[in-house]
């Protein structure tokens, strides 16, 4: 487990930085809470013991001093009760906007390039990092550090006290507390690790087959798989169930080592105090006082109990989150190209994270600023990751890229769960009114959207649910045309229209283009057709390139499936 703790490292370090003034308080004000705590049953123990033996003779009972024990207490209380208040206070907001920020941080990073593919690979698995690896780090604060520091703080200010009392009492009692306190919750922390990453596995794999089962009960049933996803789902809740067993298993064992621990420093603590009060060494109130401070400072450690359960999960979220927090940035920086260029490339080669093989090998290319190139080839050849090393989601491993701001249009439509104007301003948050709608007439979209009875502001379903196939393209498009991009990049942009709406679209394309580069990936004839140079392309490797008016040009067409 020691050496897993470096995966704290990330997380620890942005909590620090996002709230490092209201963590410390907060911390501060959870030591005196508790040490409030122990202070006040001592001197309760102290003063009950005191009066009831001042008490026994007339002479002590009217010369014992009532007033200021009482007054201590009432203080103590008084500052418990403020002092918790504040901690919670300050603990809970400091944590909540900690963890706010994280995950701002992290949705940032899934927005930034190459998200999309990690996305659409692992939709669950992604949203599992931004809700429960979230809320599993809240407890590394509030159930981990700050228990952990308190205690120790606890177990010194009680062995101080003691030690006034007895040296050798305020020693053995420090160390049982260290000991003890610490190591219980240590042993629990490492006999639950395996367990605790069980049960995370296990609640990912539940939430995972849950989506699957939801989004694609209708394949399953046309299949007649949908009885086995269920069981699937099944098996996954007995995996996790299995875990929670053995996670209780062992909380229930901690809290007998505590209540095992807390006996023995009661029983201890009283044979010692009632040897130095037999020998004459202290008073009566003072051997309440060392007997209660001892069993109230065992107290704190018992806080680590749950922290320790879960330190296993903790310490998996904090693995899964923070590499992404230390990840560099996957947009690549291109250089400016020269004037009048949209882009030059010379011998790039580029990978993808994680593959062994290159996905653009040795590639070589110039586009001017007005000039429109398709990429053909067949399925895999490189033409999605030719766009991809031009968006910037596709870092160069060796060669030179000088590539202008550009735009992506992919070939699946992403609307989501907002008005029309919502998504229309997710391009250019500035538009105004006039711009939107001409970015929607220049889609052929504006008379479609001014039918509907609240224009703009008609609200669509997940997935941009109210609109058709077509319509959802063209609301894609005409993002696509508010975003004032020098180069624009389409992958397949008519795929799955029927043919006169693609026709419809690909001229709206071109005239919209005028002036500006693009780049088209297709594998249909009329989206090609707008092109002034066409490039084959073949294992990441552009191996021909034909020019409009060229004989090779129209036999490059020819390849192409027809409209």
């Amino acid at each position: 487990m020691s050496t897993r703790l470096s995966d704290l490292k990330p997380v620890v370090a942005l909590f620090l930085a996002e709230r490092r003034r209201g963590l410390l308080i907060g911390a501060l004000m959870s030591a005196l809470t508790v040490l409030a705590g122990i202070a006040l049953l001592g001197l309760s123990g102290w003063f009950i013991t005191a009066a009831s033996i001042a008490g026994l003779s007339v002479a002590t009972a009217v010369t014992f001093d009532v007033f200021a024990p009482s007054a201590g207490i009432r203080l103590l209380a008084i500052g418990r009760t403020f002092s918790r208040y504040g901690e919670r206070m300050t603990t809970h907001d400091a944590t909540l906007s900690v963890l706010a920020a994280l995950r701002e941080r992290l949705f940032r990073g899934w927005a930034k390039g190459g998200a999309a593919r990690h996305l659409a690979a692992r939709p669950s698995s992604l949203l599992f990092r931004l809700t429960a690896d979230i809320d599993a780090l809240d407890g590394l604060y509030l159930r981990v550090l700050v228990p952990a520091a308190v205690a120790i703080c606890a177990a010194i200010a009680a062995s101080v006290a003691l030690g006034l009392i007895h040296p050798l009492l305020g020693a053995s009692t420090g160390l049982l507390l260290l000991l003890a306190g610490l190591g219980i919750p240590y042993a629990a922390g490492r006999a639950a690790a395996k367990s605790a990453r069980r049960r995370t596995h296990g609640v990912e794999a539940v939430r995972g087959r849950v989506i699957d089962l939801v989004a694609g009960q209708t394949d399953l049933l046309m299949a007649g798989r949908l009885d086995a996803q269920c069981a699937a789902v099944a098996t996954a809740d007995i995996y996790t169930s299995a875990a929670d067993d053995r996670l209780n298993r062992i909380e229930t064992g901690v809290a007998l080592g505590f209540g095992l621990t807390s006996s023995l420093l009661l029983g201890g603590s009283l044979l010692a105090v009632a040897a130095l009060a037999g020998a004459g060494a202290i008073g009566a109130p003072v051997a309440a006082l060392g007997m209660l401070v001892a069993f109230a400072a065992i107290e704190p450690f018992a806080a680590l109990r749950r922290g320790a359960i879960e330190l296993g999960r903790t310490l998996i979220a904090a693995r899964r989150v923070g590499g992404r927090l230390t990840a560099p940035d996957r947009v690549s920086e291109h250089a400016a190209p020269a004037p009048g260029i949209a882009f030059a490339l010379t011998d790039v080669a580029a990978a993808h994270d994680g593959a062994e093989r290159l996905a653009i090998s040795k590639l070589s290319l110039t586009l001017k600023a007005n000039e429109k190139l398709a990429l053909i080839g067949a399925s895999g050849a490189g033409k999605s990751s030719f766009l991809a090393l031009l968006a910037g989601e596709l870092r160069p491993q060796s060669g030179t890229a000088a590539i202008t701001d550009s735009t992506l249009l992919t070939q699946r439509t992403e609307l989501f769960a907002d008005s029309i104007r919502g998504n229309l301003l997710i391009a250019d948050p500035s538009a105004n009114e006039s711009q939107l709608r001409d970015a929607l007439d220049a889609a052929g979209l504006l008379t479609t959207i001014d039918a509907l009875p609240k224009g703009l502001d008609t609200k669509l379903g997940e997935g941009g649910l109210g609109l058709s196939g077509g319509q959802s393209r063209r609301l894609a498009l005409a993002r696509l045309f508010l975003r004032n991009a020098s180069l624009w990049l389409l992958d397949e942009p008519t795929e799955g229209l029927d043919g006169d709406t693609a026709r419809d679209v690909m001229d709206r394309l071109a005239e919209r283009a005028d002036g500006r580069a693009v780049v088209i990936a297709s594998h249909i004839r009329r989206e090609a057709a707008i092109a002034d140079l066409i490039a084959v392309i073949e294992d990441g490797r552009i191996t021909d390139i034909a020019r409009r008016g060229e004989a090779a040009f129209e036999r490059a067409l020819d390849r192409l499936r027809p409209d």
